[in-house]
């Protein structure tokens, strides 16, 4: 009996293996303490003080591993072997923000430009239907939405020439060019499931980015999968909001796959502000050696949305919610189907090279009828981005060399037809639209010492647009015409003074330049103004970055100097047309401030975090005459002088957050003889819910929040310069949504 029991006590010892895990800090290596190790089936663990938790495992198994000052990190781990665990920091900490930026990865304290970066739990923060609330908290930043899933960018005022639609910003897709090659952006195609980080970069980004003066915008989906994960979601919310996803995450041997589907539909806060939008994703990453990696993205996107119109200030009185008269009758709307694929190589070429090679096709089906006209497009285009990256020391210097190219081709069947009730009616005018955009850069990096660090770049940029008319009704005749813009050198230098691993300054000047856009050339009624001449601008630049204990500053001063402004105005038709209108003086400020006051590991609150961010943009008119109208002075049309954010943010042990926002944003001249203003308001807003793991394989959140909390009557997408007075675009009063996500580990 004794040898008996003896076996059954070794048995069970072998049936569960003592497994020691040591949990380390990615970016120091320092243990840490405290960290919750989740285990199926067991009770849970915390780590000792070396960073050490010992447990017993009679299979592979999935662990999770929770700590408030780090990401939360799930891995499967084998029984009897030691594991060395390592975790990323959460991003509290400015010098543990590392950032691409002017394609050179750095920690953002030591970057040399403008740039902010919002991270896939910054989008969550706030109803799901849509980016604009999580990128309106970033200073100089501003989406605003005339319709659902109607949106407009604005960086330092950028949208000026941007009745509708993304335009002057240049927008990348997990490093592809996004924009069209006529300086177009469908940034409406893509739901939040297609995002998980961003980075933007305020300002002319010429020298490696082409042609813009508003900045650029990087978007990422999620590349690395680190474990097999299914996920679904559903969101509900006034206004008849219904959102749904369904996701998989895949690993393979060498790579991984992914794919999600999402569905979105509103009737909207305004009578015909219906919106639909459907959009799938499929991903491929494969690691096909230790010094190459291969990956390809698929995006469908069907999108149809209706757009209410602008009113007057009498029609925003009688009812905010109405639709501008002729809106319904005419079905003004939008409806697009696109298919976006892309393909991308990294390899490593001996030791000090490296090259990423990206390729896109894009093709697009657009119908737009508007109370005025109807509009018909097809368009297909595609494109290229290469770069070489030198690692290498000259003399006693770290270097870092940067060329490389991009190209672009577009052809569009464009057409406008008369609007019968919704209906196609008379052809008016038939163009076949081809632009071709390319340049080439050249970015060097010197660290002249351990503290100083110079960065210059060039870009040269070619571009011209070809407008063949087919049929014309008007009294024109049919005709060719053509614009080249001439090769455009653009500058930039750049200086990061190093005061600390955790503060740096920077200084910059750099070069702009922004053609006119088909859109802008070509419009409505059919007309074409080859006289419209690019925009050219420099931008001066200085900042000071820093973590002073809890606090993360980051503050930025700039002076952008803009010749040949493109402006936006209406004509009796109601038509927009563009001019440029002189110069600009555009002088700024941007301060952000973070702090986490509280911070502790395993009580009931976990953590409590404050965040600011300030924007003054003082932008004027520096000389602009038209039509006897003498100009000059006034403040820059569109833009908001002062804006304020504040979040915070609080999350417990057991799950339950809450964030709460403010947004001041101060009244904004709606037309270029400020003689009409919308309003100062402020926008409160709060999410609240519930997010746990369960044992170790199922994620639960449950959430609920209100958006305008105060009622406030504002327009967030103001037409400008409007014809008869319609420059509102009212936005929604107080409004409630909810959700739930599910997910789970297999």
């Amino acid at each position: 009996m004794r040898h008996i029991l003896w076996i059954f006590l070794l048995m069970s010892t072998n049936l569960f293996a003592q497994t020691t895990i040591t949990i380390s800090d990615g970016n120091s290596g320092e243990s840490i303490p405290g960290v919750l190790v989740k285990i199926q089936g067991q009770e849970n663990k915390v780590s000792d003080n070396n960073g050490k938790v010992i447990i017993n495992l009679d299979k592979s198994s999935i662990l999770v591993f929770s700590h408030v000052a780090f990401e939360t990190l799930s891995m499967q781990v084998a029984p009897e072997s030691d594991v060395e665990v390592s975790m990323q920091p959460s991003t509290n900490a400015l010098s543990e923000v590392v950032v691409s930026g002017f394609e050179s990865e750095r920690p953002l304290v030591h970057q040399a430009g403008a740039i902010s970066k919002v991270l896939e739990n910054e989008l969550y923060r706030f109803n799901e239907n849509s980016i604009l609330s999580a990128f309106n908290t970033k200073p100089g930043i501003r989406i605003e939405q005339r319709a659902p899933a109607s949106y407009r960018v604005s960086i330092r005022g950028s949208s000026l020439r941007s009745p509708f639609g993304v335009r002057n910003v240049k927008v990348y897709w997990n490093d592809i060019p996004f924009t069209f090659p006529d300086g177009t952006t469908d940034l409406n195609i893509l739901d939040l499931a297609n995002i998980q980080n961003t980075e933007i970069i305020k300002g002319p980004a010429g020298s490696i980015f082409g042609a813009g003066n508003g900045g650029v915008f990087s978007f990422e989906s999620k590349k690395k999968i680190t474990e097999n994960y299914f996920s679904s979601d559903i969101g509900v919310g006034d206004f008849g909001l219904l959102r749904y996803r369904i996701g998989v995450d895949q690993k393979l041997e060498k790579g991984s796959v992914s794919a999600s589907y999402v569905r979105q539909t509103s009737e909207g806060f305004r009578e015909h502000s219906a919106v639909d939008r459907k959009v799938f994703q499929l991903a491929l990453n494969s690691d096909i050696s230790d010094k190459q990696s291969l990956s390809a993205q698929v995006l469908y996107s069907d999108l149809d949305y209706q757009i209410p119109g602008a009113l007057t200030t009498a029609q925003l009185e009688e009812d905010r919610r109405q639709a501008r008269p002729g809106s319904v009758e005419q079905n003004s709307s939008i409806a697009q189907k696109t298919v976006f694929g892309t393909l991308n190589h990294r390899i490593e070429l001996g030791t000090k090279w490296e090259n990423n090679t990206a390729l896109y096709l894009n093709s697009k089906e657009f119908e737009n009828p508007f109370i005025l006209d109807y509009k018909r497009e097809t368009a297909l285009s595609y494109g290229g981005r290469t770069k070489f990256v030198l690692e290498d020391t000259w003399g006693n210097f770290p270097v870092r060399l940067l060329l490389g190219g991009e190209y672009q081709y577009g052809n569009t069947t464009a057409q406008n037809f008369g609007n019968r009730n919704g209906q196609a009616d008379t052809v008016r005018f038939s163009d076949d639209l081809v632009t071709t955009q390319a340049f080439l850069f050249q970015q060097l990096e010197i660290e002249w010492t351990s503290k100083l660090l110079m960065t210059l770049g060039f870009s040269e940029n070619f571009s011209r647009y070809d407008i063949n008319r087919a049929i014309d009704a008007g009294p024109n005749e049919p005709s060719e015409n053509q614009r080249r813009f001439d090769p455009i050198l653009i500058p930039r230098i750049a200086l990061v003074y190093k005061v600390n691993e955790r503060s740096g300054i920077h200084g910059s000047i750099s070069s702009g330049f922004s053609p006119p856009t088909i859109a802008e050339v070509r419009t409505n009624e059919g007309s074409i103004n080859l006289d419209l001449e690019a925009e050219r601008g420099i931008n001066y630049e200085a900042g000071y970055r820093s973590q002073l204990g809890i606090f993360n500053l980051d503050f930025t001063a700039f002076y952008f100097k803009l010749d040949q402004t493109i402006t936006t105005f209406t004509n009796e038709q109601g038509v927009v047309l563009f001019r440029n209108a002189g110069a600009t003086d555009q002088k700024g400020l941007e301060v952000s401030i973070d702090y986490a006051p509280y911070r502790s590991q395993g009580s009931l609150i976990e953590e409590v975090k404050l965040s600011h961010a300030f924007t003054g943009h003082y932008f004027t008119f520096a000389d602009f005459e038209r039509a006897g109208n003498d100009f000059s002075g006034n403040q820059l049309t569109g833009v908001s002088p002062n804006t304020l954010v504040n979040l915070l943010d609080i999350r417990s042990k057991i799950g339950f957050y809450l964030n709460f926002t403010h947004q001041y944003v101060d009244e904004i001249p709606l037309n270029d003889a400020n003689t009409v203003f919308q309003e100062a308001y402020n926008l409160v807003g709060s999410r609240v819910g519930w997010r746990n793991t369960l044992g170790s394989r199922w994620d639960v959140e449950v959430y609920g929040g209100v958006d305008n909390l105060l009622d406030e009557t504002y327009s967030l997408g103001n037409d400008l310069n409007a014809f008869a007075n319609r420059f509102y675009q009212p936005a929604p009063g107080r409004n409630f949504y909810g959700g739930l996500k599910v997910g789970m580990r297999y």
